[in-house]
């Protein structure tokens, strides 16, 4: 079987930890998206922190 793992993604503005995911240990480059942030109140880029 594949083997996950579970990582963060974080807001580039206000840098809170807002959301977790599961990827594949395989990964070619780190996931950039964007998501709501509570904090911030609006939609910010958000990137795959550790």
């Amino acid at each position: 079987m594949g083997d996950r793992v579970v990582t963060t993604v974080s807001c580039t503005v206000c840098k809170n930890k807002n959301y977790y995911f599961a990827r594949g240990k395989k990964k070619e480059k780190k996931v950039e998206l964007k998501k709501f942030c509570e904090a911030c109140g609006k939609h910010t880029p958000h990137k795959e922190t550790k």
